[in-house]
């Protein structure tokens, strides 16, 4: 026998969140891992590249550490890291991308597209446009709380 109970669908709380936040990084990652280039790496390099205009080292720290809410001093680290590799070059007091440094996000968004297609492919459109208002609220909450003094 069978029942025709209703399903009842997951509700959007943080923790839902935090899973499928995790879950679509560590695909990511594992693409990420074949390039020996890490999440922080890769947001840093990215930003770098889509900048309208050349940064500093101060400046891409301070636009990745507002994205990633991460340690400035670990940043300024990545920001090393992606020099020593040659994926960025000081241009006298700026930061440029190399040719490596583009080569490296193009192959990598590559390898990720077939995976996301299938992660976000069928999704109806509502259903995005629904979760996207309340994930941009959700985002502007934290970051008010973020910005709120502490007693």
């Amino acid at each position: 026998m069978t029942t025709d109970a209703p399903t009842t669908a997951p509700v959007a709380d943080a923790r839902a969140l935090a899973l499928a936040h995790y879950a679509a990084r560590a695909v990511l990652e594992h693409v990420l891992a074949r390039h020996g280039i890490t999440f922080p790496q890769q947001v840093t390099l990215r930003a770098a590249v889509t900048a309208a205009a050349p940064q500093t080292p101060e400046g891409l720290v301070a636009q990745v550490q507002r994205s990633l809410k991460a340690d400035p001093a670990g940043l300024r680290t990545t920001v090393d890291e992606l020099l020593a590799a040659r994926l960025l070059v000081a241009d006298g007091p700026y930061l440029r991308p190399t040719d490596s440094g583009r080569a490296l996000l193009t192959a990598v968004a590559a390898e990720v597209a077939p995976a996301s297609a299938r992660i976000w492919g069928g999704i109806p459109a509502g259903d995005l446009a629904a979760a996207g208002r309340v994930l941009a609220l959700v985002t502007e909450r934290a970051e008010a709380e973020l910005a709120a003094p502490t007693a």
